[in-house]
């Protein structure tokens, strides 16, 4: 059982020190709003890779890809802004260490900064990571195991005001993908205990600050608490 460490939105001081060490992780998954060299710190100290989304504080990075370990943007070479090292989930199907991670970051559009969709903007970058899930599905059977993302479905873990409203498409995406684990972050707790939920057999983990997760394999989906 595949055991990663969940960061989002709140720098924790003692994973930013050699205590992270003592967390015996196969991976960091990180769920936006954090500084790209704490990722890279964490990434590097517990030596695993680091898979994230970005969230609606963090800079667009958009329209960058890498070739053959040359980084562009538009046809011509640039500098990647995010974190040196890790894995750009956003609307993508991504395999590491073992997990087949579906990633959409972003929160829903309430000013006109980076990383923000409207409802009808996100579910058509839903369906890319719909489609891309499916074909691998196709190619080798394997389902995702963890759908990582910036903000909560909506009604499930989110908030009244705009800013942190959640996104209805995610209702979809967890009946199409079926995966064990939702994680997220964007919430807030303010002091107080977020609980896990349940959305159709997926639990969902508000994941702000850190949680450290054993990943169910799929024959424990629908067996949550």
């Amino acid at each position: 059982m595949p055991r990663v460490l969940a960061v989002s939105d709140e720098v924790v001081e003692q994973l930013w020190s050699d205590q992270v060490r003592r967390h015996r992780v196969d991976l960091v998954l990180a769920a936006g709003d954090l500084p790209f060299d704490y990722l890279e710190f964490l990434s590097g100290a517990l030596d695993r890779p680091c898979v994230f989304v970005p969230g609606n504080h963090d800079v667009d990075l958009s329209g960058y890809a890498n070739v053959r370990g040359l980084w562009t943007k538009a046809g011509l070479p640039a500098r990647w802004p995010g974190p040196a090292g890790a894995v750009n989930a956003d609307q993508r199907v991504v395999d590491v260490a073992g997990l087949r991670i579906a990633g959409l970051g972003g929160s829903i559009r309430y000013n006109d900064g980076p990383n923000q969709w409207t409802e009808r903007q996100q579910a058509r970058r839903l369906r890319r990571v719909l489609r891309l899930a499916r074909w691998r599905g196709l190619r080798d059977g394997r389902g995702v195991d963890v759908l990582l993302t910036h903000s909560p479905p909506r009604g499930c873990g989110d908030e009244p005001d705009a800013p942190h409203r959640g996104f209805e498409c995610l209702h979809d995406a967890v009946r199409r993908l079926r995966p064990p684990l939702l994680l997220h972050g964007h919430i807030h707790p303010h002091g107080e205990r977020k609980p896990d939920r349940v959305l159709g057999g997926t639990r969902v983990v508000n994941v702000v600050g850190y949680k450290v997760i054993d990943i169910p394999g799929r024959e424990e989906v629908g067996r949550a608490p």
